[in-house]
């Protein structure tokens, strides 16, 4: 492994908080993109970058040949009623900082996505599939990362459907299904994002529910 240099954006959020002090332990140097006021939410070790992840302009400066981009950065708690801010924030966060990790020559760029297809959640989705689309055609060595839905504090409700999973991976024509949008946990995409980072290189991956699943 080779320390690097990360620019991290959604470092506050959910699985940023968790994955900050994982990747300082390891050795690389941390810098998380917050908006103004949310200076006091980034986990110690961290430098931290003010600016707006919506604007390339803001993002550019901090982006060089030697910066791993991790984009985190996503409306919290993604329900079908929230279609607009997946367009307003997840999207356009995404675009611009694609743009800036290009114009600025990044070393990789590493996306959370999202599984697919699925029956619900058709607007966040699409924002994510037209996101992966733009990294792919913007020539950046990338890591998508696609989990369904995460498991850990706060996040337990899914634990219900594990019966249903169960049954769904029983049966043959529903077994792809189950495990294309199984569940993860906060643990493995904490270190499936390590691993990202750890072996960000010229090669461009992409990381399913089963390869999050993965033991590293």
């Amino acid at each position: 492994m080779t320390r690097t240099t990360v620019l991290l954006t959604g470092g506050t959020g959910y699985i940023g908080r968790r994955l900050i002090p994982q990747l300082v332990t390891r050795g690389h140097l941390v810098r998380a993109v917050v908006r103004p006021g949310s200076e006091g939410k980034v986990p110690a070790g961290a430098e931290i970058v003010v600016g707006d992840v919506k604007s390339r302009v803001s993002v550019g400066p901090h982006v060089s040949r030697e910066t791993i981009v991790v984009h985190l950065v996503g409306t919290p708690h993604p329900s079908p009623s929230k279609a607009a801010e997946f367009e307003a924030l997840d999207y356009v966060a995404a675009h611009e900082c694609i743009a800036a990790a290009k114009a600025g020559g990044a070393k990789h760029f590493v996306y959370v996505s999202v599984a697919h297809p699925a029956p619900i959640m058709r607007a966040y989705i699409g924002v994510r599939t037209r996101v992966e689309a733009e990294l792919r055609e913007s020539g950046l060595s990338h890591t998508i990362i696609r989990p369904w839905y995460v498991l850990g504090p706060g996040h337990r409700w899914a634990y219900v459907l594990l019966p249903m999973y169960w049954l769904m991976g029983a049966i043959p024509t529903t077994r792809d299904s189950a495990q294309r949008l199984g569940l993860v946990t906060i643990a493995q995409m904490v270190d499936t994002l390590t691993w990202a980072v750890d072996t960000a290189g010229a090669e461009s991956r992409v990381l399913n529910v089963p390869d999050i699943r993965r033991n590293r």
